[in-house]
């Protein structure tokens, strides 16, 4: 037998899984002619005589929901002979999400209330109270369905001013193709470049629809690069001890200007730690980059250091290889320095513990590197900022494998 609360399990387990389904119907037809019907398992006659009062308390239970808020149960009538005719609960019917929601409650029926009234206002905001607008082969209600189920999660994360918001900006934004601008130049109460990074994947799958594809022209900051110039000598042009850039040889610029430098280093020391790479003294033919962690990956867009031997210094935990593994994958010619299981050993008094250490596995890594990385779990998930090496050590090392790699 089936009871009323595994059935609003099963119900609520229903609904999770359709909610975002379901909720796109709504945005795209307006409605939803699905629901869900569950077979309740009747006794037969040899359990009724055995716990007859339980049976009773399974009919009355669901003699009770029957006819509330559009749950229907069918009954049949069993024949028995010792026990004589008995009507029994056989089915459980819930014609649409909404009795499904109000049978299941709790945490899903939250859900799908909410995601079910964002359908809504999605289509009175844009379809023109359910008339659906087709621009060519584009057809807005269906977009817009796609869109909701696939920011579901994102939707589902905003209160009612939050999505509302969402709304005017990316119906402004389609009311207006008026070419690149940065968010604060948006005409929006409220709406700013922190707001603006935090829902842009909404803002723009809406827009991408409402516009039939056209390109959402909001500029994202740039990311940026901070670089060391070592030696003068490796601006094209100028002799070593000369000016760098007009003077400059500490700076930090968006990657894209960075790549257009005109230098020619000979070795690139990428250093994870801003104060490391701050304290690094002159060297012949070196540009020293921070490496600003995983976003490492924009290096690859610096042409000067795509053919040259690269030196990558992190931190010796899993993160820190992660990092390496990200940069080498975009820069295959990199080399560690200081990621070793000797120089882990050799400061084991400055080991701190890893939060939330990186389970993944990294194909880029050396042998060296390897050994590294388990030891580092093995010994409960260690780490070793490079910072905390003392900087006599530190500046030998990278002084070795400057040597080693510089012709």
């Amino acid at each position: 037998m089936i009871t009323v609360a595994e059935a609003r399990v099963a119900a609520a387990k229903r609904l999770r899984s359709r909610t975002g389904d379901w909720a796109g119907l709504l945005v795209s037809t307006g409605t939803v002619d699905e629901g869900f019907a569950l077979g309740l398992k009747p006794p037969t006659e040899a359990q009724v005589l055995a716990d007859k009062a339980a049976v009773l308390t399974w009919v009355g239970d669901w003699r009770a929901v029957d006819g509330a808020h559009g749950v229907v149960v069918d009954w049949e009538h069993r024949a028995w002979s010792r026990v004589g005719g008995q009507t029994v609960p056989v089915r459980l019917r819930l014609a649409d999400p909404a009795a499904l929601a109000w049978f299941a409650g709790g945490e899903a029926a939250t859900a799908w209330r909410s995601l079910a009234e964002r359908a809504r206002q999605l289509r009175e905001r844009f379809l023109r109270g359910g008339e659906r607008d087709g621009s060519g082969d584009h057809d807005l209600g269906d977009g817009l369905a796609q869109a909701l189920r696939r920011h579901r999660a994102a939707i589902a994360g905003l209160d009612e001013a939050g999505f509302a918001q969402v709304l005017e900006a990316a119906a402004w934004l389609a009311a207006h193709p008026g070419g690149r601008m940065r968010p604060r130049q948006m005409p929006l109460r409220g709406v700013d470049s922190k707001w603006f990074a935090r829902h842009r994947s909404l803002v723009s799958a809406l827009h991408t629809v409402l516009t039939g594809g056209r390109e959402l022209e909001i500029l994202d900051p740039e990311d940026r690069v901070r670089i060391r110039i070592l030696d003068a000598g490796v601006v094209a042009g100028q002799e070593s001890g000369s000016g760098a850039l007009g003077g400059l040889r500490d700076l930090a610029s968006p990657v894209d200007e960075v790549a257009r430098l005109p230098l020619r280093p000979r070795l690139v020391l990428v250093s994870e730690n801003l104060e490391s790479m701050l304290a690094l003294p002159g060297w012949d033919g070196v540009v020293a980059v921070h490496g600003s962690g995983y976003a490492v990956s924009v290096l690859e867009r610096v042409e000067w250091l795509r053919n040259v031997p690269i030196l990558y210094w992190g931190d010796l935990d899993s993160h820190g290889f992660a990092i390496l593994h990200r940069l080498r994958t975009h820069l295959p010619q990199v080399t560690s320095v200081l990621m070793d299981e000797q120089t882990l050993v050799d400061h084991r008094d400055l080991w701190v513990r890893e939060e939330k250490p990186h389970r993944g596995e990294f194909d880029t890594l050396t042998g060296q590197e390897a050994r590294a990385l388990a030891r580092v779990r093995a010994e409960g998930d260690v780490r070793l900022e490079q910072e905390r090496i003392p900087w006599e050590v530190a500046l030998a090392r990278l002084e070795d494998a400057r040597t080693a790699l510089l012709p």
